[in-house]
């Protein structure tokens, strides 16, 4: 690669040129921002470093791009094992609803309530991992690791439905059209990795079996409803108002298991009420 700066060729792997000592920054793809030559995530928008083609996109101090290839050692972006929630959303019937429809008609209808859905996770910190098409795919804990993702994704799911429904009342009114949107959540352990469907298109989408059961459950809730598993509630009670749902079965899962819904808020606010709500743990050796 050339350094802008002084015009010498360097290897691909340097960090700084060999001639003027101009070191070489990494330029997001996404939003133009420079970063460390070491990152992986841009500081300004938390995209994926990694450009078109499997190249990554450098920048020497004058600000030009440098392509650098995928086989130099800081190119390829790992797999990442991250403990997330992941939410499934999707509009109830949409195939229903749109059936009779022209397409630009149908597009006027659903976008809206997408739009509403996709800021509802960015609103909390979440990452629209892929729109579906008549829902989304969405991941809290990553690639921006937070240590409520749980109630992130919950709080996030509330506002969703809350949003959606004015929209259906109002779309209901004027169109006689009835939308409603469905939410199944799940919290494990995943695989997460970047995966390039195109010359200028990277997904960041995790592997994992919590992920399935987190699309199995959102096909299973009721619409206008927040379905969510048991790990889910042991890291949320509290926070939030949950019924039991009873034993289900979801397809891919040897066992039967206990799904929960969300109804609203709950009365905890912080992690000291939810521990004082447990029972503080006592000092040892206080008394001396």
């Amino acid at each position: 690669m050339r350094c802008s700066k002084c015009g010498v060729e360097n290897p691909d792997r340097a960090k700084f040129c060999e001639e003027c000592a101009s070191p070489f920054t990494r330029r997001c793809p996404s939003c133009d921002t420079e970063n460390s030559r070491s990152a992986k995530f841009c500081i300004e928008c938390a995209k994926p470093l990694e450009s078109r083609g499997g190249k990554l996109q450098r920048t020497s101090a004058g600000g030009s791009p440098i392509q650098v290839s995928a086989e130099t050692p800081d190119a390829s972006l790992e797999g990442e094992r991250k403990t997330v929630t992941t939410l499934f959303a999707d509009i109830k019937g949409s195939m229903d609803l749109i059936e009779d429809l022209d397409p630009e008609e149908a597009r006027a209808i659903l976008d809206p309530a997408l739009k509403l859905m996709m800021d509802a996770v960015q609103h909390y910190g979440g990452y629209v991992a892929q729109p579906t098409g008549d829902g989304i795919f969405a991941l809290f804990g990553a690639p921006i690791a937070h240590e409520d993702h749980p109630q992130r994704a919950l709080l996030a799911a509330l506002r969703m439905q809350a949003d959606v429904k004015r929209y259906a009342d109002r779309l209901r009114a004027d169109k006689g059209v009835n939308l409603q949107v469905r939410v199944g959540a799940n919290t494990g352990e995943v695989v997460v990795r970047e995966l390039w469907t195109g010359e200028k298109h990277a997904e960041y989408l995790p592997i994992g079996h919590s992920t399935s059961v987190a699309a199995r459950l959102q096909a299973l809730a009721a619409p206008g409803s927040i379905a969510i598993t048991e790990p889910v509630l042991k890291l949320v009670e509290g926070y939030f108002a949950i019924k039991s749902l009873g034993l289900a079965r979801i397809k891919g899962v040897s066992e039967p298991l206990e799904i929960y819904e969300v109804t609203g808020l709950g009365p905890l606010r912080t992690r000291l009420q939810r521990g004082a709500a447990r029972g503080y743990t006592k000092f040892v050796g206080r008394q001396q």
